[in-house]
């Protein structure tokens, strides 16, 4: 039975568990339900909370970008999983990139531990209609809670692909024919770049397009998410796109022969014992076989080991704009809050902040007060403007970026993007302080 102020949370993932986390710090009990390991999903792979199923990397850290704002609001706000990301951390340049395993097995130990946190490994079949509820169960929401969102909001399930990169064993890579570096040497040598020849490259592509996917269930309509494309999709839109995308070989220079590459396969360290590194912007959805043939012409990867292969799978989320206020409430049912990928944020830091946003605003709802969506002037702020005040007609999922935060007025812009960008980014911070204020948080407390 659920008690007059305990929140349920349902999902254990990135945002599940930092909704958890905020509603536990501020002194209410919490009911989290994850459904493994009682029943699996097609991408994870153990029972711990917060596991990364797709890349390990946090993208941008950069205090000058949309990304590394959106953190850095994280961090000032108290958020349980950007503690343990930025204690968790790999090698990557100037992104965050953690080891995956350190980074879910201290969110599951912290939130374990938390004593008003009470997790029960079961599957969630619906939404308690009486409690105050989170739904953070992301993009691979089992199918009678699915079945069940779609007759509690009355719209049909939208849902589109998503794709997991190949992962190899880095004692298999041949160190004689990569070199290490970072685009324009920023961040220093951390990623292991695998360069083409012209005729590698030409022989690599026909080899891609031949490849034989995984058959897709005739029911199943492909709407690839454009940001996260297979490799074999855009290998069809042209011979040059995957040139100009994850195999641009701009800003490296191999040192053995003082040229930029024709094309290069970029390697990012994967756990901190780099014993193994993942293929960056490689997901695809090729038979196993084929990948193995086909990963296996990339120069330095002839005799690789792969140690998990690219996939891909169906991720459902809401038609958000049309059903969800800022707040991150059903409009019919102001007591369910929506966060993560299921609300149709795509990216690790996002669903962290959409569960820290839920979090947050159900421990007002539980006080009787009403919840406070963040500046519009913040990240988290327009990040949730995007959500609740998108096109519902044509409503994509998204990450966070500099076009979803307001213009600076006129009398504040500068035709210098970098100087905007910065500028923006102080007023984002300046804005969170004063909301962090007026929702009473407390301060940052370590995790």
């Amino acid at each position: 039975m659920t008690t007059a102020r305990e929140i349920v949370v349902l999902g254990g993932g990135l945002a599940g568990a930092e909704a958890a986390w905020q509603v536990a710090r501020a002194g209410l009990p919490v009911r989290l339900c994850e459904m493994r390991p009682l029943r699996q999903t097609p991408a994870h792979q153990t029972d711990r909370l917060a596991e990364l199923v797709c890349s390990n990397s946090l993208k941008s850290n950069r205090p000058d970008s949309a990304p590394g704002l959106l953190k850095e609001e994280l961090r000032r706000a108290g958020s349980l999983l950007i503690q343990v990301a930025d204690r968790c951390v790999v090698p990557a340049g100037q992104a965050l990139a953690v080891d995956r395993e350190q980074f879910a097995a201290s969110v599951s130990e912290a939130v374990a531990g938390q004593a008003l946190i009470r997790i029960e490994r079961q599957e969630a079949q619906t939404i308690p209609r009486d409690s105050l509820v989170i739904v953070a169960t992301g993009p691979l929401t089992s199918g009678p809670l699915a079945a069940d969102i779609a007759q509690l909001t009355g719209a049909g399930q939208l849902y589109f692909y998503d794709a997991i990169s190949p992962i190899v064993d880095a004692a298999t890579i041949d160190r004689g024919k990569v070199f290490r570096a970072s685009r324009y040497g920023k961040g220093g040598e951390d990623y292991l770049n695998c360069p083409f020849t012209r005729e590698q490259y030409e022989r690599f592509l026909d080899a891609l397009l031949a490849a034989e996917e995984v058959e897709r269930h005739a029911f199943e309509e492909v709407r690839f998410f454009e940001a996260c494309l297979p490799i074999e999709e855009l290998a069809r839109r042209g011979r040059d796109t995957l040139r100009f995308g994850p195999m641009k070989p701009v800003g490296l220079t191999d040192p053995r022969t003082g040229r930029r590459p024709y094309a290069v396969v970029q390697l990012r360290q994967e756990n901190a014992r780099a014993d193994s590194y993942n293929l960056v912007g490689f997901q695809n959805h090729l038979k196993f076989g084929q990948q193995k043939r086909i990963l296996r012409m990339i120069p330095g990867l002839e005799n690789a080991e792969i140690l998990r292969y690219g996939q891909i799978h169906r991720n459902t989320y809401i038609n958000a704009p049309a059903l969800l206020t800022t707040t991150l409430q059903l409009r019919a049912h102001a007591n369910i809050f929506f966060a993560g990928q299921l609300c149709g944020t795509e990216g690790y830091v996002e669903a962290m902040a959409t569960g820290f946003m839920a979090g947050t605003h159900a421990v007002r709802l539980a006080a009787g007060e009403q919840p406070l969506a963040p500046p519009r002037e913040t990240a988290m702020g327009s990040l949730c403007h995007y959500i609740s005040a998108a096109d519902p007609h044509h409503y994509q999922p998204a990450n966070i970026a500099f076009d979803l935060l307001p213009p600076l007025p006129e009398e504040e812009s500068t035709r210098d993007k970098k100087a905007r960008r910065a500028q923006q980014c102080r007023r984002a911070l300046a804005a969170l302080g004063t909301w962090l204020q007026e929702v009473k948080r407390p301060n940052p407390i370590p995790a």
